[in-house]
């Protein structure tokens, strides 16, 4: 009998001859055919299966749509002990050896044709667990992706000699510890309470400024603990990771936890992933990858920072981790921690749809340890000095600095890396930019060429294709010239940079002007003595739906390692809601206020959006075969500009915000020009329905991404639900 692609997913069979559709039977290497019944490698074949549950249903590793189901096979009776649920296999499929999961044994087979034997078992370890099986499923339908590309993520490569190792046996529960720093929140110690009583409390946390927030994880994760149930803890980066593991082993001892990142080996990265599926601790931390750590009875997720661009996976189908750890916390019935010092839309649109509570400090305990913030052009400075509003640095930046360093070390926050970002013609101001790519040129360093900053072209002889002048001038400063610029006004003290390759984690609080670009901000010992937060209008003047709420974040993640009696300035319009909520240290008030405002307008998280992008013919494809759902409107498609410049591809992502475009940044006439929609010109969509309609969305663009995957003629288009970046 003969299997289409388009067979149930229960079916499973042989896989053979070209192609990967399973389509047709072939007799070659079958029970009973050819003279030897013999493989190519001479290996005699075992074609006695199992005596029980002789059927394996197996997630096989190809991640194309249309073939994302498992498949049954038979389980030979010289295999039997080692196939359980979980383990990996190599099965053949469409006539090769791949890499699969066996999800089940059953009985008997839907599939009324011949089944093919498990050629053999990779490792008996189950390394897929039941719940994280279903946890994949559900991301992948989530997201309109595959389960294949889902459990790449969830599940890393096998270290056969660290499988070999017994992992150390399991700790006791640690004893409850008393709330410390909870006790700051009016509902803290309840939430404490909720989840040593194992209930599914979820949280916005509203994290008071101060270093306590990794001591404040680590009790609520020792409270689990005490509870017998485990957690998983998701921070942005190592820099963030390292605090949470030193208040980890604080609290609860070495040995109780693991942390998992990308940096580790494959050796070490393995064998502190076994210890967790085999429960030998039940704490896990780690960045975006440990969103699916098999924690045994998870009772927690925590997640920090949640409006981190780095939560959200750059590998198809580009989940984000608190949309996950929401799902895994729904699913389990387990306790969820999600927030920062800021606060998302897509939190507070879970607080308004009754999903999480919030959990903040009240305002007296806020004013005690939040620093003083003002704006460096308010009224009162700009009576003093009237070029505040447009002075890089302006007078009263310097005041504070310098008042600041007579008791400590000085936070200085630039949104840019590098020396000079964007330059223009030093006579009539024209953006200066690459004859070849048309991006825009930069220098990397005092007397440096200029050079183009999407293909790398050095400028050397350039001239202002308007008035052919050939001399430039800074219009956006990066970090490197700006502790130059502070190194000349601050002779006597020590500058240091921390950024891009050298990110600095700590620094001691001996006097110094410490130069950060959002993100990696050391901490200093005893907090910073004041800070300067730079051009505000380069992180407000982005071209991004989440601009505003992008600065806010950035800017109370600075200001939060100010000591509590510092002062904090800010170098943008004080009349901004941004600017105001940093002020007044509301980022509730500005998260609901933003939501608001996306609801009004039909925006995410208000709506679920989906953004198609490829060549053209291949997205209209997928448009004209996805059955969308009723109210669905299809924005575009345009040209996608990124793709077309080769600034950002589709396949990363977008670009880091110090590549992005300056305001007055775009591509030239020629780059969209009348044909920039031909067939194989990248472009872009956007399908926007209702968020009830989410899922049907995604489950309309996984089968209209199944009935092209066979047909390879139009090109690839890439899905993405949910994307960080809509513009």
């Amino acid at each position: 009998m003969t299997q289409t692609s388009d067979s149930p997913p229960a079916t499973g069979q042989r896989q053979s001859g070209k192609g990967q559709s399973g389509k047709g039977q072939s007799g070659k290497g079958q029970p009973g055919k050819g003279r030897s019944g013999k493989r190519a490698g001479g290996r005699v074949k075992d074609t006695t299966p199992a005596a029980e549950l002789p059927v394996a249903k197996v997630a096989v590793d190809i991640p194309l749509a249309h073939l994302d189901r498992p498949f049954d096979y038979l389980i030979p009776e010289r295999l039997a002990a080692d196939v359980v649920p979980g383990c990996r296999v190599r099965v053949r499929f469409s006539g090769k050896l791949v890499d699969g999961y066996v999800l089940a044994r059953v009985a008997t087979s839907e599939h009324p044709g011949r089944l093919s034997y498990l050629d053999r078992v990779v490792s008996a370890e189950p390394v897929l667990t039941p719940e994280v099986a279903g946890l994949a499923r559900a991301v992948a339908d989530r997201y309109a992706g595959t389960l294949a590309d889902v459990l790449r993520l969830a599940i890393p490569p096998r270290h056969a000699a660290t499988e070999a190792k017994p992992s150390p046996p399991p700790a006791g529960p640690p004893d409850r510890p008393a709330p410390g720093p909870w006790s700051r929140y009016p509902a803290g110690e309840a939430f404490l309470a909720g989840i040593a009583g194992r209930r599914d409390l979820r949280a916005a946390w509203s994290a008071l400024p101060g270093p306590e927030w990794p001591d404040e994880i680590a009790l609520a994760a020792a409270t689990a603990a005490a509870a017998g149930r485990g957690t998983v803890i998701v921070v942005p980066d190592v820099k963030d990771l390292a605090r949470v593991d030193a208040a980890l082993t604080a609290r609860l001892g070495p040995g109780q936890h693991v942390c998992l990142t990308a940096e580790l080996g494959p050796a070490e990265r393995y064998r502190r992933w076994l210890a967790v599926l085999r429960g030998s601790v039940r704490i896990s931390a780690g960045t975006r990858a440990a969103m699916f750590a098999p924690v045994r009875d998870l009772g927690l997720v925590v997640l920090w920072d949640d409006g981190d661009d780095l939560h959200a996976e750059r590998r198809a189908p580009y989940p984000h981790a608190r949309e996950v750890l929401a799902l895994r916390a729904h699913r389990q019935g387990a306790a969820a921690l999600i927030g920062g010092f800021s606060r998302t839309v897509e939190v507070t649109q879970l607080v308004a749809s009754g999903w999480a509570r919030t959990l903040a400090g009240d305002r007296g305990v806020l004013r005690a340890t939040a620093p003083r913030v003002r704006a460096a052009a308010d009224e009162d400075e700009l009576a003093r000095d009237g070029a505040a509003l447009s002075a890089r640095l302006p007078s009263l930046a310097l005041r504070t600095a310098r008042a600041a360093l007579a008791h400590g070390p000085v936070l200085v926050q630039v949104p840019r890396r590098g020396y000079l970002a964007a330059i223009a013609c030093g006579r009539c101001r024209t953006q200066a930019r690459c004859t070849v790519c048309s991006g825009q040129l930069e220098i990397a360093a005092a007397r440096q060429i200029p050079h183009c900053r999407w293909c790398g072209a050095v400028a050397a002889n350039w001239s202002c294709p308007r008035c052919g002048f050939t001399r430039v001038r800074a219009i956006v400063t990066g970090a490197a010239r700006t502790a130059e610029e502070l190194g000349r006004a601050f002779p006597s003290v020590p500058v240091r940079f921390s950024g891009g390759q050298s990110v600095i984690a700590q620094v001691p609080g001996d006097p110094a002007v410490v130069v950060a670009t959002p993100g990696a901000e050391p901490v200093a010992a005893g907090g910073y003595a004041g800070a300067l937060l730079m051009d505000g209008w380069a992180l407000l003047g982005r071209p991004s739906l989440r601009a505003a709420e992008e600065a806010l974040r950035k800017w109370l993640n600075a200001a939060a390692l100010a000591r509590p009696d510092s002062t904090v300035l800010i170098n943008a319009d004080a009349g901004l809601p941004a600017v105001q909520a940093l002020i007044r240290w509301d980022p509730i008030g500005h998260a609901e206020r933003e939501l608001a405002e996306r609801e009004q307008l039909a925006f995410p998280p208000a709506v679920r959006m989906a953004a198609l992008t490829g060549p053209a013919a291949a997205v209209e494809e997928l448009l004209g075969r996805a059955g969308l759902p009723a109210g669905a409107e299809v924005l575009g498609p345009v040209p996608d500009e990124h793709a077309a410049a080769g600034h950002g591809t589709a396949e990363h992502g977008p670009a880091a915000e110090d590549e992005l475009p300056a305001a007055d940044d775009a591509l030239s006439a020629d780059a969209l020009s009348a044909d920039a929609l031909s067939a194989d010109a990248p472009v872009r969509a956007l399908v926007r329905v209702p968020r009830p309609e989410g899922s049907a969305l995604a489950r309309a663009l996984q089968a209209a991404q199944a009935a092209r995957s066979p047909r390879k003629d139009a090109g690839i288009a890439r899905v993405q639900l949910d994307p960080a970046e809509l513009i």
